[in-house]
């Protein structure tokens, strides 16, 4: 009757183990092996940008393709066995770096059934946020975080200030169009609208241009106005990453169930989804 329990203890201490090596980066076997995942991920990379060249296409397309497979075959095992190591695989898959890891490797199956697909093999670049917790940056990984969660609590009230200057452009160019008309190149509300997004966001290509007294002072309220406008973006987010700052630390121990990061250093359980760490 102990036979079954056994054979599962078994089964989950060569599952830790691997989880220790390719989630953990703590123990040396743990970080040699995101050294040399980054190193495979840096030369895959190198290998799609050289394949590009016309040129080395020619000369070298066989290797560069077979280089390609090997590199696919590589990420392909990894992500079974990131899935193989953790008890909750659903949770790797959807989190942002379980897509990252299957985005690294669907190109090149996609390229069997469309050719020219595997130029998607760059999105192994996005691979290299690993970086942060391959060389424990740990205050990278945490800004970061603070930096996406202070963008997403101002997507509201961004959307609102865009469709506020989307109003004030529309206006602008309606009256631009009025005050200097088809004559001095404003042959349409859409065109005058293009004018006003261009100058009121200080690009200025200099395409179009009012000639009038009354039309160069639209456009100098314009530009002045832009140069205020562009700030509130700015104290949007950074009033939310005030609010979304945390005072402890956080290490980089991954949950072995849902394989998420960013625990404080003393945690016994996952913040995620409670298991123990």
């Amino acid at each position: 009757m102990k036979q079954p329990t056994e054979n599962a203890a078994v089964r989950r201490d060569w599952r830790d183990k691997i989880h220790e090596i390719i989630y953990e980066s703590e123990k040396p076997e743990g970080k040699a092996f995101d050294i040399v995942l980054l190193f495979c991920i840096l030369t895959s990379i190198m290998v799609v940008m050289l394949d590009s060249v016309d040129r080395l296409h020619v000369r070298y397309g066989k290797t560069f393709q077979i280089l390609e497979w090997i590199f696919t075959i590589i990420f392909t095992l990894e992500y079974a066995l990131r899935l193989i190591s953790i008890r909750k695989p659903f949770r790797y898959v959807f989190s942002a770096f379980g897509i990252i890891d299957l985005l690294a490797i669907v190109p090149s199956y996609l390229s069997i059934l469309y050719p020219g697909a595997q130029s998607l093999l760059v999105l192994r670049a996005l691979r290299l946020l690993r970086v942060f917790r391959i060389f424990r940056m740990v205050h990278f990984i945490s800004e970061m975080r603070f930096l996406s969660t202070a963008i997403l609590n101002s997507l509201r009230k961004i959307s609102i200030f865009i469709l506020f200057v989307l109003t004030l452009v529309i206006i602008l160019g309606s009256i631009i169009y009025l005050v200097e008309g088809p004559e001095h190149g404003f042959t349409s509300i859409p065109q005058s609208i293009y004018w006003a997004i261009v100058t009121i966001t200080t690009v200025g290509y200099g395409d179009v241009a009012p000639a009038t007294p009354l039309g160069k002072t639209i456009a100098s309220f314009i530009m002045l106005l832009g140069y205020g406008i562009l700030a509130v973006p700015t104290g949007i987010v950074t009033t939310e990453m005030a609010l979304a700052a945390r005072t402890h630390k956080q290490d980089n121990r991954a949950c072995p169930t849902c394989g998420k990061e960013g625990h404080d250093r003393d945690a016994k359980f996952c913040k995620f989804c409670g298991a123990p760490l």
